[in-house]
């Protein structure tokens, strides 16, 4: 396989999507103590009533129409409050039902009060009612997409930034500050659809993958390097392991990823248990 060689370092990450989120802060400043390189929050802007899984053949929904749902930059920053050197990550941040301006100034500013520890996970998303909510058009997602990800990376890096796109016009504008990264905080492309995988190797400082067993991420890994070309050993890859898979760490190391994230327990109430132990065995 194309890419980096097995024996790179691999980093690994904190889902705090399986616990419940009043163990998140307890989680985090563990999780840095023991050496975990990032934590990692999911976003939706609003869940409908009924979430459909026929929609979605492919992929398994691990949320209800009640599940708790924060403004993922909101709640990083207070992560960030308390902890110093852990990464804050976002898998996948719902870029496209922001307005570019919007997500900008929030990815900025939670770069700027963590010190520049943000890894910006982004996607098309997946649940059309979610879109229909918000009164979007499901269907021009990944070009929304596309075109927000194009005006961000602009506020983040030009000085004055004049725009006239398929969905955005705006005159000239100043945005101030910049990141604190350069030139911006990484964005981490998500999704495995053939448009989403080459959105990642086209235009993505990485690609990030969730719900994953090594036999399942490996054919995908695959076709990234295959859609990257040339970029292939500068994209960083990102794998969310499957419940179960996370102590598979050899086979994990074998696909060359940069990192992984895990979620090794099964309970909340065992969540620290759990990341000491994973930390004793993995993480050196």
């Amino acid at each position: 396989m194309p890419g980096r060689p097995p024996e790179s370092t691999l980093r690994f990450g904190v889902s705090l999507l399986r616990a419940n989120p009043a163990r998140w802060l307890d989680i985090a400043v563990e999780a840095e103590r023991l050496g975990f390189e990032s934590v990692w929050i999911s976003d939706h802007l609003v869940l409908p009533t009924v979430l459909d899984s026929a929609e979605h053949p492919r992929r398994k929904i691990l949320i209800k129409p009640t599940t708790p749902t924060f403004d993922v930059m909101v709640h990083l920053a207070a992560l960030a409050a308390r902890t110093s050197r852990i990464r804050l990550g976002t898998y996948v941040y719902q870029l496209a039902l922001r307005h570019p301006f919007v997500a900008a100034r929030a990815v900025t500013t939670l770069d700027v009060v963590s010190s520049g520890r943000v890894e910006l996970g982004v996607g098309a998303g997946y649940v059309s009612t979610e879109w229909a909510a918000t009164g979007l058009e499901f269907a021009t997602r990944g070009a929304l997409l596309d075109e927000c990800i194009a005006v961000c990376r602009r506020l983040w890096t030009e000085s004055a930034v004049r725009h006239d796109g398929r969905f955005y016009r705006f005159p000239a504008v100043e945005f101030e500050p910049k990141p604190v990264q350069r030139p911006h905080p990484p964005i981490h492309v998500g999704g495995e659809s053939r448009t989403a995988l080459r959105r990642a190797a086209a235009i993505g400082d990485g690609w990030i993958g969730m719900h994953h067993t090594p036999a399942s991420a490996g054919p995908v890994i695959e076709q990234v390097h295959a859609a990257a070309g040339g970029r292939s050993a500068a994209l960083q890859l990102t794998v969310a392991a499957e419940p179960g898979t996370e102590d598979a760490v050899d086979q994990w190391r074998e696909l060359a990823i940069d990192r992984l994230i895990v979620a090794p327990w099964r309970r909340s109430r065992d969540a620290i248990a759990g990341l000491r132990r994973f930390a004793e065995q993995h993480i050196h």
